[in-house]
């Protein structure tokens, strides 16, 4: 057998921290322990039944589509992206020249990064974040300059505390509003405005991940980067189908912008797959057509589950604070429990009770002392993880 080693890049990454989180389940199903698994943003709720009727019988009936895709997105695909950004936020785009259909926004990121850095290259990335943008950033050969989010300043980056002899060597600007895993909501739209002011003074790509633009409670409504004069001479935005119509494992998204800052990620992609399956963006058409209802109604499932989480974990000793949008609480560890740190206690909690949460310090250094939870198992089972949680809480730490 020969003997090679990865890429340097790629051992540079640490453990994935789902494929730990998920080696861990496999371990407890194993010893026929009752899983309550809340660590990982997979949607329980079915693709609405309409999609799926249209998936079905494309596939059936259309076996045209069973052929190579078009790279960029069908015509109809991103036709039907240009009238949906232009319904929900009132926006304009070019669907010839401004929308790229992905394999998932997730592909998307990591492939963008490739597209843009060279070996050395800075990315202004959130600390903590959701770890594609980070692991995407190192893949590609880049460096992650961390901005922090801190709770006491509702989660939000300080771009005046970025130096600026940072800020002249950046190339990217990484945010994600609502925001995974933290749950935070931008409120005052004015930093949107002060973001792209930033990065055009530094000639800075600004990436707006928007994954969750419509998983938004009560009044709460969620803004497209492309609403504030200017961003189209320095952004780009992704979007996804995975959280909106529960499409997880669909594999479908988009990016949007300007030609000239979409062209390098098209091109890239040329060379590196085929797009999305054509079947599944004709779903994804009638997804985005179709009455928005089942959107709206998702959505009102998810905020009644998170107010019975966190008034239930502010009960036994889990400060949390209720969130605007998103599918995740960000609850900060008890005392008893925070010098054990938030991957150990991950850990335990899955092993001694089987409910699996996410460790904070897996999202970035500054996710210590937090877990993220996500809101997706059936609204009975909450109040049995909280049970078990409020017990482990009294049992303390093994420090």
């Amino acid at each position: 057998m020969i003997k090679l080693k990865p890429s340097d890049k790629l051992e540079s990454l640490p453990p994935y921290l789902f494929t730990r989180i998920h080696k861990l389940k496999l371990e407890a199903y194993a010893k026929k322990l009752d899983v309550i698994d809340l660590s990982i943003g997979n949607p329980d709720m079915p693709t609405p039944r309409h999609i799926v009727d249209c998936l079905c019988d494309t596939v059936k009936h259309h076996t045209r589509t069973h052929g190579y895709p078009q790279a960029k997105g069908m015509p109809k695909f991103r036709v039907s992206v240009a009238k949906w950004m232009g319904r929900r936020f009132g926006v304009d785009l070019d669907f010839n020249s401004e929308i790229l259909a992905l394999i998932g926004s997730k592909e998307g990121i990591a492939h963008l990064c490739m597209a843009y850095l060279n070996p050395g290259d800075y990315v202004l990335v959130c600390d903590p974040a959701y770890p594609a943008h980070f692991n995407g950033v190192v893949i590609a050969g880049g460096r992650v300059y961390s901005m922090p989010l801190l709770e006491e300043n509702d989660y939000l980056p300080n771009f005046s505390k970025i130096p600026v002899s940072i800020a002249k060597k950046a190339k990217i600007m990484l945010l994600n509003y609502p925001n995974n895993p933290t749950a935070a909501f931008v409120k005052d739209t004015s930093f949107w405005k002060e973001a792209i002011k930033y990065c055009k003074k530094y000639n800075i790509l600004l990436v707006s991940d928007n994954a969750y633009s419509e998983l938004t409670f009560g009044d709460a409504i969620c803004n497209s980067i492309f609403e504030f004069s200017g961003a189209k001479d320095c952004a780009v935005e992704f979007h996804s189908f995975s959280k909106t119509f529960n499409m997880a494992g669909w594999r479908v998204g988009w990016c949007c912008g300007s030609k000239k800052l979409l062209y390098p990620l098209e091109k890239f992609k040329s060379f590196l797959d085929y797009g999305v399956p054509t079947f599944i963006q004709l779903a994804a058409v009638v997804a985005l057509n179709s009455s928005q209802q089942c959107v709206r109604e998702q959505a009102q499932i998810y905020e009644r589950r998170m107010i019975k989480m966190v008034d239930g974990l502010n009960k036994v000793g889990w400060k949390t604070n209720k969130t605007q949008g998103t599918m995740y609480v960000w609850t900060s560890l008890p005392e008893n429990l925070k010098e054990e740190g938030s991957l150990s206690v991950a850990e335990r909690l899955l092993k001694e009770t089987g409910v699996a949460v996410s460790p904070g310090v897996g999202f970035g250094a500054n996710g210590e002392g937090y877990v993220r939870i996500s809101l997706v198992t059936h609204d009975k089972r909450f109040h049995d993880a909280l049970l078990r949680i409020k017990k482990f809480t009294k049992m303390g730490n093994i420090l």
